[in-house]
């Protein structure tokens, strides 16, 4: 059989108990044909086989985000300046006021999740009045975590908030003096007045929407991630908000591979929209791309207990079991998989009450299903998962909250949050992932150095020992398909499987920790194509998509913080406008500033192109 691709000369960790290590690896028709030696791969080769040098790179299993809101984050994407590893509150703030002076009427700027104020060298938020002087006539919006959004004056203007609009429920329209909103609106401790202030803003037209998609598929590729689980998520509506990326699958334009799952949108509605979406679609429908997992994460409105760990624990509501009873009956009795947000054990003991309780009379008998997050669960209520034939998906949610659960509980209870070794030694399946876009990062990345490290983004330790990092990946490849029931068909770089890889910018397995965060993909493969390439591969990239629409953020900061070294922090510079890090300009080099200057460097130098 000649292979379509071989790739030679790497540092291939397979993920494959059987097969740990290789150096080449020969696909044929989207999938593994050969791991081995090089001379194996090569004994594949025919006339038209793609032949790549791997440069003793190291190579991975393409990652795969057990919990990523990406269809939600593609339609907005090119909507949002991200802030993900921006490592000053001043450049935050220069790159907001740069984007607000060219973002036309009547568009926001948007900062929608990924960062946090302990990643800044300032160690704090920006205040309303910093907002108000970047941008005096251009909306902002910008959402911190599950617990609060800030509106400068023009935003609080357009969407209508005044002395007179009442504080909805669950949240709270911070007010001053005279009973005037000031800009800061306050989860208490429902996310909903957040994200229905956000559904306020302008939309993209569906062609830009289609961009804006496949700029956050291709960003995605650039960290190696091949895979993702997409949890539905608010305003996402089934079927017309799948529309885009529904037609892209037919158009063969993905370059993620997407397992998607329907979130109810409406409370006290929640079964009739099960019973509709059933009769209307199956798990499993669709391709290796582009197919259906089943519902949730919301099942109904009563379970969801979200985790602003600024605010007490809140108690679910009484009807809870009620109404999420008859929901499990029918997914379970049309075998439908199910996943389910549970924050706390408090939480997650009433809704294992009612999951064993329609055991009893439908059998689960291997239907899959998972809780998502599982910060707090106790070991028996584990067990209880175990028992029920469940998994758990965990999120780095607390390498972003981290410090506010330590401030509300205790450094002791964090070492715990969540319990990821009590699970896998009680031998449930994990998988891991993100939770992005509007509280984590994407970056898959960070997640890594929070396993391993056991620490936030802000540097705060919360666990004294992190994760192996052989463990860790396992957890964020092979460990993630069980989620949407592809095991035995990715996450391995193993004969059989989906050929999706990528090939690192730095080993994973013996770089510093703090290294471990600015680990980027030079060569991404999936199903045996080049979707991303960078450094000595960037002649194999697919070519560029222009960036619409023009204005948008991503044009001038596609994506998270570019890091080069931890050493130093390399100022490039271009002769013109240009796209910071876009491959379709030239830039020169500089100068080289040591970490310990760079704070604020970008306006130091006079333009809004410099990064590190």
């Amino acid at each position: 059989m000649n292979a379509d691709m071989i790739l030679f000369n790497g540092r291939v960790h397979t993920v494959d108990r059987e097969n740990p290590r290789a150096s080449a690896v020969a696909i044929k028709d989207g999938r593994t044909i050969a791991v081995g030696d090089d001379a194996q791969a090569l004994a594949t080769r025919g006339n038209a086989t793609q032949v790549i040098d791997l440069k003793r790179r190291t190579v991975i299993p393409g990652l795969n985000d057990s919990h990523l809101h990406l269809i939600r984050g593609g339609l907005n994407y090119n909507l949002e300046l991200r802030w993900e590893g921006v490592p000053s509150l001043a450049d935050a703030l220069r790159m907001l006021k740069e984007q607000a002076d060219r973002t036309p009427a009547p568009q926001w700027v948007r900062v929608v999740g990924g960062w946090n104020e302990f990643q800044f060298a300032e160690r704090r938020m920006p205040t309303l009045d910093e907002l108000n002087r970047a941008a005096p006539d251009t909306p902002v919006f910008i959402l911190h975590l599950y617990d609060r959004a800030l509106l400068n004056r023009a935003a609080l203007k357009v969407v209508g908030y005044t002395r007179d609009t009442p504080n909805p429920p669950g949240g709270e329209i911070q007010r001053d003096a005279s009973g005037e909103p000031t800009g800061m609106l306050v989860a208490k401790p429902n996310a909903m007045i957040l994200y229905a202030t956000l559904a306020k803003g302008p939309k993209l037209p569906l062609e830009y929407q289609v961009n804006s998609t496949r700029q956050f598929m291709r960003e995605l590729n650039r960290l190696g991630v091949t895979s993702a689980i997409d949890a539905g998520g608010g305003f996402q509506n089934y079927p017309d908000d799948y529309a885009v990326v529904s037609e892209l699958a037919k158009q063969d334009q993905l370059t993620v591979r997407i397992a998607y799952n329907l979130f109810t949108q409406r409370p006290k509605e929640e079964l009739a929209d099960f019973k509709a979406w059933s009769g209307m679609v199956k798990p499993g429908d669709g391709s290796d791309f582009f197919r259906h997992n089943g519902a949730g994460e919301m099942l109904v409105f009563s379970a969801a207990d979200f985790e602003d760990f600024l605010e007490p624990r809140p108690d679910l509501a009484a009807s809870m079991e009620q109404e999420l009873e008859p929901v499990v009956r029918h997914l379970v009795e049309q075998r439908w998989p199910f996943r389910l947000h549970a924050t706390y054990d408090e939480s997650i003991s009433r809704m294992l009450d009612v999951f064993e309780r329609v055991d009893r009379d439908i059998p689960f008998d291997g239907l899959p299903w998972f809780f998502d997050h599982a910060e707090t669960i106790t070991p028996r209520n584990i067990e209880r998962v175990r028992a029920l034939g469940g998994g758990i998906a965990i999120q780095d949610r607390m390498a972003f909250q981290g410090e506010y659960f330590v401030d509300r509980y205790g450094s002791q209870a964090a070492q715990q949050t969540p319990p990821i070794k009590r699970m896998l030694a009680e031998g449930i399946p994990v998988g891991a992932g993100t939770d992005a876009t509007r509280v984590s990062s994407y970056n898959p990345w960070t997640s890594l150095y929070w396993l391993v490290s056991g620490r936030t983004v802000g540097g705060l330790e919360l666990y004294s020992n992190g994760l192996d990092r052989d463990v860790a990946l396992q957890l964020f490849t092979q460990g993630s398909a069980w989620f949407s029931s592809e095991q035995g068909q990715k996450g391995q770089i193993k004969v059989g499987q989906l050929a999706d890889l990528a090939a690192l910018s730095a080993d994973f397995f013996s770089v510093d920790e703090e290294a471990i965060k600015w680990i980027e993909s030079v060569l991404t493969v999936v199903g045996g194509k080049v979707v991303h390439g960078a450094d000595e591969f960037d002649a194999l990239a697919p070519p560029a998509l222009p960036v619409t629409p023009d204005w948008s953020p991503v044009a001038r900061v596609p994506g998270h913080w570019r890091h080069e070294s931890p050493l130093l922090a390399q100022v490039h510079h271009c002769s013109g406008p240009c796209a910071i890090h876009a491959h379709n300009h030239d830039s020169v080099r500089t100068s080289s500033v040591p970490v310990s200057d760079f704070q604020g460097f970008w306006g130091a130098f006079g333009c809004s192109c410099f990064a590190f």
